[in-house]
């Protein structure tokens, strides 16, 4: 019964840390948290600003993911931006939890248009809780070894192009690498940091002084798996009331809607129908997220 523990264990951490699956964490609200996607955007907007993100994925699959992030950005000084936020990511006996923080730096190309880059760091726990593997005989000693934990470091890299009209960012994350490894375990049981790759650009259309139209797109890559596309369609009516509309290639259909009340309280809902093999299994995924403006800056 050793053997299958760690032959167990062993499938878990490949899973989860050796690319196969996303390491990071996934949202639908990206737009409206894309802070955490790209540290770049740190000090873009002229106020600070904190948003509380939950989501529940695949709902009706025992142990599917539940995470939660929640973000702090804004601007320091005219040219620069630092912010930070901290995660939980569970996945049935793994979870992870994570703290970043950042720094931005802007430089003005022209009169519209400006390109801030950014650096960040972060720590990261990677946990395996054996008592939730279940095999036979359950009375085996192996299988009370409880949470097995590792704690790396890791840093990042993000650049963000953006003007009144128009928006693209790259970010670099996870380049660290770094090898996951459990006290615990046999020595074939660890993993290591993947890559993550985010592309992201969007446009601003004007209808008239009401409405705006906003056509976005965010492609990720995570070596092995094939890339995978977002397209996001949102309509804002008097920067107060939002609708929009995603699709997630091999994956779902998302209808977001958000309100702002007096341009400082945000909330934000979605509802993900999976289009994957997974959908006959799961009613969809849910997402809500409240966010706060404060410390706005007149320049």
């Amino acid at each position: 019964m050793r053997i299958l523990k760690h032959i167990v264990l062993f499938l878990f951490v490949g899973l989860v840390f050796d690319g196969v699956a996303q390491q990071m964490p996934h949202f639908t609200q990206y737009l409206m948290n894309s802070y955490v996607i790209n540290p770049a955007i740190a000090g873009t907007k002229p106020y600070y600003e904190a948003k509380l993100n939950h989501r529940e994925q695949w709902v009706g699959i025992t142990d599917a993911p539940r995470t939660n992030v929640l973000s702090v950005n804004g601007p320091v000084g005219d040219h620069m931006g630092a912010g930070g936020y901290v995660f939980t990511d569970i996945n049935g006996p793994t979870r992870q939890y994570g703290l970043a923080l950042s720094f931005a730096y802007q430089i003005i190309l022209n009169e519209n248009l400006r390109l801030s880059t950014s650096l960040y760091g972060s720590v990261m726990q990677f946990g395996i809780d054996a008592s939730k593997i279940t095999t036979q005989p359950i009375d085996d000693p192996v299988l009370t070894n409880g949470l097995q934990s590792s704690v790396i470091p890791d840093a990042g890299a993000s650049a963000y192009l953006f003007s009144d009209k128009y928006f693209v960012g790259l970010s670099l994350a996870q380049l660290t690498h770094t090898r996951i490894r459990y006290k615990q375990t046999v020595t074939a049981a660890e993993g290591r940091l993947t890559g993550h790759y985010f592309l992201m650009g969007g446009y601003n259309y004007d209808i008239n002084e009401n409405f705006r139209l906003q056509p976005s797109v965010l492609i990720k890559y995570v070596n092995p798996v094939p890339p995978q596309a977002e397209v996001f369609l949102n309509a804002t009516y008097k920067e107060m009331l939002s609708a929009a509309l995603s699709y997630r290639t091999s994956d779902a259909i998302g209808l977001t809607l958000s309100y702002t009340h007096k341009n400082y309280l945000t909330l934000g809902y979605s509802y993900d129908v999976t289009t994957s093999d997974l959908g006959n299994y799961s009613s969809g995924s849910h997402e809500v997220m409240l966010g706060i403006r404060f410390k706005k800056q007149y320049k």
